[in-house]
């Protein structure tokens, strides 16, 4: 009961940020460097989990033959669907579904990539192994997402749950490594990327409890200086900025 709980928690939170979601500039950052430090080629089948509005999707059909995004939240998943129209990119393919577990056969996938999405998970280790299992022998599996100071979690995980309810926990940056060398997976590539944004934007994307978005705005404010979120909070140009440290991790199923 509890997991149907989580999932509609997720559905609803991004049902309604869709379309405020994809319109943040920050969601477009760093998507070179997931290009290139997945490997992707022309040749690639790959698999995007918890799609969202298609952000990553679309750029790596620019680079590879065939490309199928899947996410739990329909609103999502029409958001890519005009963006795929909007861009003219034949190859991709959309589907409503869950990442645990996957809707798809072993093997399926040369390249199987999720970006920002494990922090919403209640088992990563369970959505880490659908991904690999999807994945054909010598393929790639890349995981971005936030990957916090162990001393700076709690504090971060309570002020995003204020902000987003279908928050679970962000991974350490000890708990992200040893997710991945624990899989199974041949690590062959990893990054980390700042991602900045304005809190006041990112406020406004959210749809918070009445009285939250004070609460937020007070913890993030009164954090400048002190960093006890592990963020960075920082008054740039008159504007609140804060940092979401962002980890990348590629590995090669055996």
């Amino acid at each position: 009961m509890e997991d149907q709980q989580h999932l509609g928690s997720v559905i609803d939170q991004f049902s309604r940020q869709a379309i405020p979601f994809m319109r943040l500039p920050a969601h477009l950052d760093a998507m070179e460097m997931l290009v290139e430090l997945s490997g992707v080629c022309a040749e690639d089948n790959v698999l995007d989990v918890a799609c969202g509005p298609g952000l990553v999707a679309c750029a790596f059909a620019c680079h590879t033959a065939q490309v199928t995004g899947i996410d739990i939240t329909e609103a999502m998943i029409e958001q890519a669907r005009l963006r795929q129209q909007e861009q003219g990119l034949p190859n991709l393919h959309w589907q409503v579904g869950n990442a645990v577990p996957l809707p798809f056969t072993d093997d399926t996938f040369s390249l199987v990539v999720t970006r920002y999405s494990f922090h919403h998970f209640q088992d990563p280790k369970s959505a880490l192994a659908e991904m690999i299992r999807v994945c054909r022998p010598g393929g790639r599996v890349m995981v971005a997402d936030v990957a916090m100071v162990p001393e700076c979690s709690e504090a971060f995980d309570r002020i995003e749950r204020l902000r987003d309810s279908s928050h679970t926990h962000a991974l350490t940056e000890p708990e992200f490594e040893n997710l991945f060398t624990g899989s199974g997976l041949r690590v062959c590539g990893r990054g980390t990327y700042p991602v900045d944004i304005e809190l006041e934007a990112l406020i406004g994307a959210a749809f918070t409890q009445p009285g939250d978005d004070v609460l937020i705005r007070q913890r993030v404010t009164d954090d400048i200086g002190v960093n006890a979120l592990g963020v960075n909070a920082r008054v740039v140009d008159g504007c609140v900025i804060y940092t979401f440290p962002i980890a990348v991790c590629v590995g090669i199923k055996g």
